[in-house]
């Protein structure tokens, strides 16, 4: 500690002027500052590199460069003592907009005029300024080190299943059709309080089309990435018990990787499709494992947060379906509404407008899935469509973040909770799709209709749901929904 104030001193008592140790200071807390406010969207080693050369190399280069030109140059050296102060807090001014609202001009303006009259005027003082900078930098670091030591320990050991069902053969091989509308509510849900909705007209619709609803469905998990994880897992991570209120590590690895559920698809002869109205499930790059992905990483910005894409599933769904005849398929479809409420409590437009603009976001998920619907039947009549959500809509909050505050209300709760379920079935319906109840045990269930074999379903994971409170409770994860449907709150132990 005392070598480390004796360098401090030095450096800020020196004549000498130290243009990387000056370049290394404007990217390296915006740097940091980037990954522990994004970790789950950054995490992958390709964005590791593109953000060390844009944070860290270019800035180098850029300082070193510059300082040689004022340098070597007489008529310029007059002004080699404002090189350094106004390219470091215009650099670190930059950075820091950037890698807090993205690219906004105005803001960047704004910062960019300020970073030059403050390098005016205190340029005397940048060697303070730039230690200013690093202890930023380390304070940081340490915020990260949770993170950090997620990444060195991971362990997918949370996936492994209890029986052979890896080894799965299917007797019936079904073109399969998952559709997951975002945040939709369960069928027998949306008529009642908190969203008091008149939904027969969809519903007269999907009883058409042979159809059959499993009221009171429900999701294991709050949000998609979490809830799906689980579900392409066939198994519970109950946020693997982390207390930190972020989303569970390696969630987009898991749903767009090799997770049991496309391994056990792909042994069984299954061509694999991801369809995704926006990037959200491929921020952080995940290696797909999917034959067919509509969105090329190559689309993906770094900088991503996975709503800057917005495609139509319509056109594509009808194309592949025509050209893929011959073999046997399965999809896996997103679309991004009817989603929930706002997320933060700056954008909530009100519990009475966050219930109106939720469900009129319902009528064109309506719209949407009616569409794609039609394809299906019109081109793969004897296929296996399942409509799912991954959690409800939140109705009857202000904003979803609410949902980390201890919640006592039963029917806010289950408006967390409750989530779409509808199944078209190619032939007789299963004796046992009474034990669809949450998403976690649907592979696994439709897995053993498949392969016309009961013994997996020996091993159904419970029918709870959980979250992670943070507010009015201690800080843990939660199981808020018993397997019988009955609203708890206790706390869940790890084993």
């Amino acid at each position: 500690m005392f070598k480390l104030r004796s360098r401090i001193l030095a450096f800020l008592e020196s004549k000498k002027e130290y243009p990387i140790i000056a370049a290394i200071a404007t990217g390296l807390y915006p740097f940091l500052y980037y990954y522990n406010s994004n970790f789950t969207l950054v995490n992958s080693w390709e964005q590791f590199g593109f953000f060390i050369l844009c944070y860290v190399f270019i800035p180098i280069c850029v300082f070193y460069l510059l300082y040689i030109f004022f340098e070597r140059i007489d008529k310029n050296k007059r002004y080699l003592k404002y090189l350094i102060p106004i390219f470091n807090l215009i650099t670190f001014s930059a950075f820091v907009v950037i890698s807090t609202y993205g690219f906004k001009t105005k803001a960047l303006v704004l910062a960019i005029t300020v970073a030059i009259l403050i390098g005016i005027v205190f340029s005397r003082h940048i060697k303070k300024i730039i230690v200013f900078q690093y202890l930023l930098a380390f304070f940081v670091l340490l915020k990260l080190v949770p993170d950090i030591y997620k990444v060195t320990n991971y362990s997918s050991k949370w996936m492994a299943q209890p029986d052979d069902i890896e080894n799965v053969v299917f007797k019936k091989k079904p073109n399969i059709y998952v559709i997951q509308p975002d945040g939709y509510a369960n069928f027998s849900k949306l008529k009642d309080v908190p969203y008091n909705y008149d939904n027969s007209n969809f519903e007269s619709f999907l009883k058409d089309n042979d159809f059959k609803f499993y009221s009171d469905f429900r999701s294991n998990y709050i949000s998609t990435l979490s809830s799906n994880s689980s579900m392409f897992a066939m198994k519970h991570h109950y946020y693997n018990n982390s207390p930190s209120g972020k989303e569970l590590y390696g969630t987009r690895k898991v749903i767009a990787g090799d997770n049991p559920v496309i391994s056990i698809l792909k042994k069984n002869g299954y061509k694999s499709f991801l369809l995704l109205e926006r990037s959200y499930l491929l921020v952080n790059r995940p290696h797909l494992y999917y034959d067919y992905c509509n969105i090329d990483l190559s689309e993906v910005s770094y900088l991503a947060r996975g709503f800057e894409i917005n495609k139509s599933l319509v056109g594509t769904m009808d194309t592949l379906v025509s050209n893929n005849t011959e073999t046997d398929n399965f999809y896996f479809l997103r679309i991004m509404r009817p989603s929930h409420v706002s997320v933060n409590k700056s954008e909530s437009r009100g519990i009475k407008g966050e219930r109106e603009f939720y469900l009129s976001e319902l009528e064109k998920a309506n719209q949407t899935l009616k569409e794609i619907i039609n394809i299906i039947n019109n081109k793969d009549e004897n296929s296996l469509i399942v409509i799912m959500a991954d959690h409800g809509g939140y109705i009857g909050l202000n904003y979803s973040m609410e949902s980390r505050i201890k919640q006592t209300n039963e029917t806010t709760i289950n408006s967390i909770y409750t989530s779409a379920l509808a199944i078209k079935w190619p032939n007789k319906v299963p004796d046992f799709d009474d034990k669809f109840k949450t998403p976690v045990n649907l592979f696994r269930i439709l897995f053993s209709y498949l392969s016309d074999d009961t013994k997996y379903l020996r091993h159904l994971e419970g029918d709870k749901s959980y979250a992670i409170i943070n507010k009015n409770a201690p800080v843990g994860v939660y199981e808020y929904i018993n397997e019988n449907g009955e609203v708890v709150f206790s706390k869940h132990k790890a084993h």
